[in-house]
Formats: structure tokens, C-alpha cells, sequence
């Protein structure tokens, strides 16, 4: 069984370690756990691990979070892996942080990686982890807010929920998206 594992993000050094980053978070600390490193392919960041004898194929983009569906679609096709194998790492702003919650498909909440990847693909059909980062930001600031770090208060929550969400992206591999929703999402 293979999976295609994306994580969100956009490349650069004054993107790393933001809030809008953190599907590159979260596969950052899964392949330095697995022992796996990242080569820069086509359209992405590649890695691949396993997991109870199914192959992850891990990527971050490298096309910038708007045209993100680009680098879904060509490694969809290429590694041959049906959309309901397809896990979106993404952060969301209507979720407070701590929260993480499995879906199987839904609408981009206005996310223009979500928005993209939706109109390549022809569809919302594909499971994503929405990854809360909350929305404390003022009226009209959101860019600058989905773009900043994480606040001094939020960092020492974050290695226990990119390790929870490692977990989850194990078990959607393992035992599918339903039996992970029920044991994950609270």
C-alpha cells in the first residue's frame, strides 16, 4: 500500500519554522525520527519511510503554498497513488492550536494551498490533518499572522502535537482514515 504524504508549507528561510509551515514542521520531525532525508526532486522536497509494511511518500512543495496542487498532482500520477491514499498536512486558522482534526475531504476554508491543490485535482475529495494555529491576529492581518512564528507561549506545545500528528499520519496508513478519525479527533 503506498500514501503520499504532503506537508504545506512554502520554501525559504523566512518562511521556516511559520505558523503557515507547519505541514514542512511535522514532516521535518517525522523524517528525522524515521532516519529518512529529504532530496529536492520534482516540484517538492521527497523522502520516503514506511510504516507497517506500507511505503510513505513524503513532500513539501517547493512551488509555493498557492500553486501547491502542481507538485500533488505530478506525484499523484507519478508514484500512482489514488486520491483517498493522499494526506494534506495544512494549518488552520478556525482551529485553536492544540487542536488537530482528521478529515476526509472538505471545503479550502479560503487556505490558497487547499484552494490550489482543489482546482488541480477537480475535486475536495482527499483527506487532510487541519492543524490548529489559531486565530489571534487583528482584523485585516491574518498574511501577517499565518506568515510570523509561533508565539514564546505556543513553542513548548508544539514538539507534543507534531509528534501527535505523526502518529495520526501512521495511523491513516495503517488503518485508514475512519479508525483514525474516531481514535484522534476529540
Amino acid at each position: 500500500m503506498k500514501y503520499l504524504i504532503v506537508g504545506l508549507g512554502n520554501i525559504g528561510p523566512e518562511y521556516a519554522d511559520t505558523r503557515h509551515n507547519i505541514g514542512f514542521m511535522i514532516l521535518d520531525e517525522m523524517a528525522k525520527q524515521e532516519g529518512a532525508k529529504f532530496y529536492n526532486m520534482r516540484l517538492a522536497y521527497y523522502t520516503e519511510v514506511s510504516h507497517k509494511s506500507r511505503n510513505l511518500y513524503l513532500i513539501k512543495p517547493t512551488t509555493y503554498m498557492n500553486l501547491s496542487g502542481k507538485a500533488v498532482s505530478y506525484w499523484m500520477n507519478q508514484l500512482k497513488i489514488p486520491v483517498e491514499n493522499v494526506l494534506v498536512l495544512v494549518d488552520d486558522l478556525a482551529l485553536p492550536l492544540g487542536t488537530l482534526r482528521l478529515k476526509p475531504k472538505g471545503s479550502s476554508a479560503g487556505h490558497n494551498g487547499l484552494k490550489n491543490i482543489e482546482a488541480v485535482l477537480g475535486n475536495n475529495n482527499y483527506p487532510r490533518l487541519r492543524f490548529g494555529i489559531s486565530d489571534n491576529y487583528p482584523k485585516g492581518r491574518q498574511v501577517d499572522y499565518v506568515l510570523s512564528g509561533f508565539d514564546e507561549d505556543e513553542k513548548p506545545e508544539l514538539p507534543a502535537l507534531i509528534d501527535r500528528s505523526i502518529e495520526m499520519i501512521k495511523s491513516f496508513a495503517a488503518i485508514g482514515t475512519e479508525l483514525t478519525m474516531t481514535k484522534f479527533n476529540k
